[in-house]
């Protein structure tokens, strides 16, 4: 079971109010275990960037202007996420909304909804009433976000992956983002990719096995929402 996990940063918060994609970070989950296979890139807006967006991640113009835009990274993006692993995201429709305006802009074909597995929505569920931004979610979980200053596509994918495991009964071992991990699909080696130190990139894991039951039930929800992702990419075909 193939999952990846996915967090955007971008210039606002409507990308039909001229606003854009600037960084996308991935990380792959295969039964619930980091492959250390990940897709990390930062994209030119081709537009300036507000101020109140450049004081959530720090990313300004004059180091986006030097990276490659959209559609030059388009289908490497496309390659990594595959045709039907789910996508867990941390408040889905936001992120969603921009990925495939952006795919619409190229005449690509749009990211199935269905696709989407939404940890907002789970913790909400679980802790009904409680915060469920990422930080407080951490804070509940006891998971370093402590280097978290500004927010960033990968290191927000590393905690989301943590997060999500405990919302599903707890971490496994050796869950950490491994700053030396390499897509070696992804377009353009380093390019575009802020190097971050050891320290401010492993997080401390707490072992945990998911029982088989917790697995085999997870698994049929998975694949439930594939076979509707592709069914509803067959109709609309």
């Amino acid at each position: 079971m193939r999952e990846i996990v996915l967090d955007t940063e971008t210039t606002g918060l409507d990308p039909y109010a001229d606003h854009r994609l600037v960084e996308i970070g991935c990380i792959e989950l295969v039964n619930h275990m980091p492959t250390g296979r990940q897709y990390h890139q930062y994209i030119n807006p081709e537009r300036p960037m507000p101020k109140e967006a450049f004081d959530v991640h720090g990313l300004g113009d004059d180091f986006l202007k030097d990276q490659p835009v959209f559609a030059e990274v388009a289908d490497d993006f496309l390659e990594f996420i595959g045709d039907d692993s789910v996508l867990v995201i941390h408040n889905a429709a936001f992120d969603m909304k921009f990925l495939n305006a952006e795919l619409e802009w190229l005449n690509k074909p749009r990211i199935a909804m269905e696709r989407a597995l939404d940890t907002v929505q789970m913790a909400r569920k679980k802790f009904p009433g409680s915060p469920v931004s990422l930080d407080a979610l951490c804070r509940r979980f006891k998971i370093d976000n402590s280097n978290r200053t500004l927010h960033g596509a990968l290191l927000d994918s590393d905690l989301l992956a943590q997060v999500y495991l405990e919302l599903l009964g707890g971490r496994q071992h050796g869950l950490s983002l491994d700053p030396n991990a390499q897509d070696a699909d992804s377009s353009g080696g380093n390019v575009g990719r802020r190097v971050l130190g050891p320290k401010s990139n492993r997080l401390e894991p707490r072992p945990h096995v998911i029982s088989e039951e917790e697995l085999a039930a997870h698994q049929a929800y998975i694949e439930s929402k594939v076979k509707d992702a592709i069914w509803l990419k067959k109709q609309e075909a």
